[in-house]
């Protein structure tokens, strides 16, 4: 669940954006992505094209590591708010999914009733669901697992921990998920049994 070998050369930002446009065929309507450095993790989403993605994103910020995706709308409207990546209400974590979780709404009204959403997405109840399990007092990658569990669905997941810029913690269910670092892609992970 957990990656170490992350590479600093500084071209995530566009490692990331050329490797969304390679998935462009697959039809989405929005795409974003993460960008994680010292100062923390910068988030740049678009409605449309990755081309409108990468007029917005800052060339002036260098990463150390970072998580892309492109949406296709399954839970709320196609918009700038409801793109990915997601965070959690304090902003810790930061995270992108693909796939369906069946289960929101349930999550949502057993564990997160008091939590303020910012968009209309199945994907920011995974990202509050996991803090809400740090905050009760497990660690970070124990909260996954947890959530994990919990889930119904398909799903392939990447978080990022802004307290933790070496690691990328990641998890999948029935949905495709790929891993690259710098540009050699390190795997596209099986279908596994869930944690």
């Amino acid at each position: 669940m957990r990656n170490r070998r992350i590479h600093r050369n500084g071209r995530h930002k566009q490692i990331l954006l050329d490797g969304l446009s390679k998935l462009e065929y697959r039809g989405y309507d929005s795409a974003g992505i993460a960008i994680q450095n010292t100062d923390g993790v910068h988030i740049f989403k678009q409605k449309g094209r990755i081309a409108a993605l990468r007029e917005i994103v800052d060339p002036n910020i260098h990463a150390t590591m970072g998580i892309g995706h492109t949406r296709w709308a399954t839970h709320g409207e196609p918009s700038t708010r409801n793109a990915h990546p997601h965070q959690s209400a304090s902003g810790r974590f930061t995270l992108v999914h693909n796939g369906v979780i069946e289960n929101y709404e349930q999550l949502k009204k057993n564990y997160l009733s008091g939590a303020v959403f910012k968009s209309e997405t199945d994907t920011e109840v995974l990202a509050q669901l996991i803090e809400h399990f740090v905050g009760g007092g497990l660690e970070v990658e124990a909260a996954l697992r947890q959530t994990l569990r919990l889930v119904h669905g398909s799903y392939a997941i990447a978080l990022l921990d802004s307290e933790d810029n070496d690691t990328i913690y990641v998890g999948k269910n029935k949905s495709p998920l790929l891993i690259a670092s710098s540009v050699t892609v390190l795997t596209s992970l099986p279908a596994t049994q869930r944690p």
